[in-house]
């Protein structure tokens, strides 16, 4: 086939322009191009050129010859993306909506290339005897630099050049010279820019227990399977899941694959990456967004050209472009980080699944806590599942109290801190032992509660609170109800009912009054803004530079401080109150796993868990570390509510700078969804405002579709993709268009 035309997507996203564009390959470029390039084009009526990626090539041309603009030039600093790539990109956008460039973009980890870096080394070329019979011809004053390069020659058969030029002052000059005359061979070799982690030490490989083995050998059966199912391993905190995925990677790098690991936030798991280094090498390495562009490029060359058995990070490194991957772990699966806040909102989840599948390697996934949507595909036999009952070397889990912050009203306490946490940090302080204390914040928006009693104002159609607006109004951001803000508690009729709120900075500075000689350190959306902030306050308290530290959920997860004996919860049940239908799950995982802090040294642990709902199963079931106990009462509820994973939500977003044209659009795609019989066996519900109805002077409104088959949502998204072209051609303030699959959390 004569490469003369080329299919082109224009680097730029916008809904309209999101199709391939046609253009003529000049002469000069039909050797060299291929698909995956990217590519200067003249685009539009002025011709301004643009960038773009070409997707497919052909001999003949779809529209008239004579009117289709010629390729400019192929941009030879970007990264091309290869079919696997382009096969992924066209996946995404299909299954999570956006624009073909944005899924383009989303799969290539790294956009341009980098100059190489390179060091040189010099090589002797001439026998020892020649080279002392040519430093005393030289004239030492003419030619001391060149008598100095000769004479460390002689005791060394090569040496670098940095070492040369900067120890023995020797010019680049001097060294042409003396190549050109034989004396020396110059040796250029590339340098590939490591990230500093790399070549730091970690822990042996110590074994596995008898446990442990079972799982790694139960898996390693399955792996030799046609099509490896997903593995699940449900592990409680301490188990060693970790010792695991290095088990199953050794098997799959001794027959010459690759493994991809995600992590969810790379400066929580430096001690988890040095065991990796400790016991792979210099085959591993790391690929996030804290590496230098150098840094990325390099990794991402090594791992394209088999020069890397091993990739860690977050969910951007499942892109690597490995020549043949072998497993890809997912550890702490339960991690909402897993799941992109930006088009295409993609889960890394589904993503490693799809990939998994297409190059045959097998998916392990693995939590203490996991999601329900992962144990809901183990239990319905879609995913293996494995356990770990027990912690690693024998440890104890923590004893866990419940207090019921009810009680400690009525008996006259109103601060944050019931009697038990305060004689608790009073005792670790007298000890020298170190406490941590978060406020369990996440997807907290305004709910309305009662101190006296307990009680949230829920929705009466939804199984989610309502949501406190600034006008005083309570809304439902699932289904539009509204009512007034109570007064009075209709529970029990205290007057004690408002929203509840609480930050890290006040509890800090209630603990500076109450423990003047304590020293406290805080870690929140404050103190954090910088990216050295988070590994310096964590590295200080890892030191025994304080005593106490408070902050948001973020410390609670994936540390290990041995001399952690006490770990508190502040509010353990603001999230379980939060709009969003995950709330109950996310208090129980949150909780599990900070009861997994404490006591992770010889010392013994201990865990407070401040509430104003004692009784909920959430923190029933997270204070005794009973995940199965709480899965089978969620799982139950969700059942009822036809809430994932028991079914799939599609949110649709329209987004407009104009106050009523989102809401218009969303009630005209709304409208058509359910006049349509392609429809059948999807449920529109709204439209809604969003839970933040204006953001940045962008009004926000959603719509949310219900469906048991997937396969029936990615249909209706592409229905609504198409109202929404239909929308844009009649005039009008322009409206915006997103779509979140499964989403985890509310919108």
């Amino acid at each position: 086939m004569e490469k003369k035309f080329a299919s082109v997507i224009i680097d730029i996203a916008i809904e309209k322009l999101d199709r391939p564009f046609e253009y003529r390959i000049p002469e000069a470029l039909r050797q060299e191009i291929a698909e995956g390039m990217e590519v200067t084009i003249p685009f539009g009526m002025a011709n301004k050129e643009r960038k773009g990626y070409v997707v497919g090539i052909s001999d003949k041309a779809a529209f008239d010859e004579q009117r289709l603009k010629e390729i400019l030039r192929i941009n030879q600093k970007a990264v091309s993306l290869e079919g696997k790539t382009l096969q992924l990109a066209a996946w995404l956008r299909r299954y999570y909506g956006g624009t073909m460039i944005t899924a383009m973009r989303t799969v290539l980890p790294v956009k341009k290339k980098i100059k190489e870096s390179t060091y040189h080394t010099i090589h002797r070329q001439a026998e020892a005897e020649q080279l002392q019979e040519q430093i005393g011809k030289l004239n030492p004053v003419r030619f001391a630099a060149r008598i100095r390069l000769y004479e460390a020659l002689l005791g060394a058969d090569s040496l670098p050049e940095q070492m040369v030029k900067e120890k023995l002052q020797v010019s680049a000059a001097v060294l042409k010279t003396a190549e050109k005359e034989g004396f020396i061979r110059i040796e250029t070799t590339r340098q590939y820019r490591a990230p500093k982690a790399a070549v730091r030490a970690g822990h042996p490989f110590s074994g596995l227990s008898a446990a442990q083995q079972e799982v790694v050998d139960r898996i390693r059966q399955g792996m030799r399977q046609p099509e490896p199912k997903p593995a699940l391993i449900r592990g409680i905190t301490g188990s060693g899941k970790t010792e695991v995925y290095m088990e199953l990677i050794a098997g799959v790098v001794a027959e010459g694959k690759q493994a991809i690991v995600l992590i969810p936030e790379i400066a929580l798991t430096f001690q988890t990456l040095m065991r990796f280094y400790a016991r792979f090498g210099e085959r591993v390495s790391v690929l996030h967004s804290r590496l230098s562009d150098g840094e990325r490029y390099d990794q991402y060359e090594r791992a394209k050209n088999g020069e890397l058995d091993i990739i860690i990070g977050p969910r951007s490194a499942l892109f690597i472009p490995f020549p043949q991957i072998g497993i890809i772990i997912i550890d702490e699966e339960h991690e909402t980080s897993y799941k992109s806040e930006k088009v295409p909102k993609y889960h890394a989840r589904e993503v490693a699944e799809y990939i998994a599948a297409r190059d045959g390697a097998q998916l392990v996934l693995g939590s203490a806590t996991p999601s329900l949507e992962s144990y809901y595909r183990a239990e319905k036999g879609t995913y293996q599942l494995f356990r770990l009952n027990d912690r690693f070397g024998g440890a104890q889990l923590p004893q866990v109290h419940v207090v019921d912050m009810r009680q400690e009203l009525k008996e006259g306490n109103r601060s944050f801190f019931s009697r038990k946490l305060t004689e608790l940090l009073t005792e670790r302080l007298y000890r020298g032992e170190q406490s941590m204390l978060f406020i369990n914040r996440r997807g907290i928006a305004g709910f309305v509660s009662c101190r006296s009693c307990g009680y949230v104002v829920k929705c009466p159609h939804c199984d989610v609170s309502l949501t406190q607006h600034k006008d005083g109004s309570l809304r439902c951001h699932y289904c539009g109800h509204t009512q007034k803000t109570p007064k009075i508690c209709p529970e029990c009729g205290s007057k004690y009912i408002a929203g509840f709120k609480a930050g890290t900075e006040r509890i800090e500075e209630d603990l500076k009054q109450r423990y003047p000689s304590a020293r406290v350190l805080r870690m929140d959306a404050d103190t954090t803004k910088n990216k050295e902030d988070y590994e310096h306050i964590l590295s200080a308290f890892a030191d025994g530079e304080a005593d106490i530290l408070v902050g948001t959920q973020m410390i609670v997860k994936g540390h290990d401080f041995p001399n952690v004996t006490l770990v508190g919860a502040i509010a353990a049940d603001m999230s379980l109150h939060a709009s969003d239908y995950h709330a109950t799950e996310r208090t129980f995982q949150l909780l599990a796993q900070a009861a997994g802090r404490a006591g992770r040294g010889s010392r013994a642990g201990e865990v407070v868990i401040q509430t104003y709902v004692p009784e909920h199963y959430s923190i029933v079931q997270a204070a005794a570390q009973d995940y199965e106990a709480f899965y089978s009462q969620e799982i139950g509820f969700r059942e009822l509510a036809e809430y994932p994973p028991v079914c799939h939500f599609l949110t649709v977003q329209f987004y407009s700078s104009d106050a009523n044209a989102g809401k218009s659009r969303a009630e005209l795609v709304a409208e058509k969804l359910r006049g349509m019989r392609e429809m059948k066996g999807v449920e529109v519900i709204g439209p809604a405002e969003a839970l933040i109805g204006k953001l940045k002077d962008i009004y926000r409104t959603g719509l949310y579709l219900r469906a048991k088959d997937l396969e029936r949502l990615i249909e209706a998204k592409e229905i609504v993709e198409t109202i929404q072209e239909e929308a844009r051609q009649a005039p009008g303030p322009d409206v915006m268009l997103q779509f979140d699959m499964d989403p985890v959390g509310a919108f």
